[in-house]
């Protein structure tokens, strides 16, 4: 992407603009970030929502670019961000409804958007402590069910997620929009499966993995002794065979309904409340 978005000259930094044109270039490529290779090419996304991005502020996140709607001027929390991001060095424009639909993607869309740099954690630098889980992933596909994982994942006090191979982009659009502004709250790993289970050999920690030749009622598993990482499969094949013989144990969540599976998210989500209930008796039960 080119320098609009990268802020890598000195021309534009710190600036406010006003926008109304959907052929602005700026306009252009922060539209352009609904395609992964565009977010690759510029390490870059897109977020929505005032609270969203104040949090993302508050964590230490800097935009590169604020963007809102001009029913949002005076507003004392949209005035409050403008500054804030120009005092950081980026670049603030204010457009008509019709760009901020056309950058969201939305009939009735968000006040505020903003970009962002792409944040990732190396693998190498994951090193449980005993009170810690993780999320694996193996190939999750479906944003929606990747951005609630992440939101459950924060909300249960997890540590990060790893994405296992060929995973869907946690900064597309669709997965921020579902993260609910958590994926500013937490880590995110990616790794092939050969440099996860490498990984695995060098760390001190209890792979716990849900597959449906588990015979372990996941509620009788212990997920105290060693950190967690919960590996969680693909959402229609499930764990491969590489990946579930590397656990310790092998979990499965029992049904008594006529349905076969659980989604992908809820069953995460399953799993880390589970996980969650022993640290607390762990702790004595604070939390």
């Amino acid at each position: 992407m080119k320098d609009d978005l990268r802020h890598d000259g000195a021309r534009r930094v710190g600036q406010v603009k006003e926008v109304t044109s959907l052929a602005n270039p700026i306009v252009k490529e922060i539209k352009a970030l609904a395609l992964k290779k565009s977010r690759d090419q510029s390490r870059t996304f897109l977020a929505e929502g005032l609270k969203l991005i104040i949090d993302a502020l508050d964590r230490g996140w800097i935009i590169r670019t604020l963007v809102y709607a001009k029913a949002g001027k005076g507003k004392p929390m949209v005035e409050k961000v403008a500054a804030r991001t120009v005092a950081s060095g980026g670049l603030v424009l204010e457009v008509s409804e019709k760009v901020m639909a056309s950058i969201t993607r939305r009939e009735n869309p968000q006040m505020v958007a903003a970009v962002f740099d792409q944040r990732w954690m190396a693998l190498k630098e994951v090193v449980p402590a005993r009170d810690q889980t993780w999320i694996a992933l193996d190939r999750v596909r479906d944003p929606g069910n990747l951005g609630t994982i992440v939101r459950t994942a924060d909300a249960v006090g997890a540590s990060g997620v790893i994405l296992v191979g060929d995973c869907t982009d946690p900064f597309s659009m669709e997965t921020v929009r579902a993260t609910m502004g958590s994926m500013f709250a937490l880590p995110l790993v990616k790794a092939t499966p050969a440099e996860f289970l490498a990984w695995k050999k060098t760390t001190d920690t209890r792979l716990v993995a849900t597959h449906l030749a588990g015979a372990v009622d996941y509620r009788t598993i212990d997920y105290r002794s060693k950190p967690v990482v919960l590996l969680m499969g693909n959402e229609q094949s499930g764990l491969p065979d590489e990946l579930a013989k590397a656990a310790d144990a092998l979990a499965r969540i029992p049904q008594t309904g006529t349905a076969d599976s659980l989604n992908l998210a809820v069953a995460t989500g399953v799993m880390l409340f589970e996980v969650r209930r022993h640290l607390l008796t762990l702790d004595g039960g604070k939390g």
